[in-house]
């Protein structure tokens, strides 16, 4: 399994971005939960989002509940997240996730709840 993620960039705050993941083809994404985390230089990888496999239960991290919205595309394997309204407080890296198992339930907030992650695509907020 091979997640890439994309969308990355330099964005004054109050400025918007789309990620995008996208699963090779050897995964059927529509079976599987996934999720997007960040990590900040010299923090800890945290919980942004998850989404259910067919995408219709999601739930986010307070810090940015009502600004980012997670999606996916089964139909194209590809999982996204809308951010809106970024802060100086949103830069990091932000890495999409795979469940490793099947489930129709949301794949969790924790990184060990994930069994494939992708390589990361740097967000940077600032003026």
């Amino acid at each position: 399994v091979q997640l890439q993620a994309s969308g990355g960039g330099l964005v004054q705050p109050g400025g918007s971005l789309r990620l995008s993941c996208a699963a090779s083809k050897d995964i059927d994404m529509k079976n599987y939960g996934m999720g997007w985390f960040r990590q900040a230089p010299g923090k800890e990888r945290e919980f942004v989002a998850q989404i259910s496999r067919t995408g219709g239960t999601t739930s986010y991290s307070d810090s940015v509940k009502g600004r980012f919205s997670i999606a996916r595309d089964n139909a194209k394997n590809t999982m996204y997240l809308q951010m809106i309204n970024l802060k100086p407080d949103d830069t990091a890296a932000y890495y999409c996730a795979q469940k490793g198992v099947r489930s129709g339930l949301l794949p969790g907030t924790r990184v060990s709840d994930y069994a494939y992650w992708g390589q990361g695509t740097q967000v940077t907020v600032s003026s």
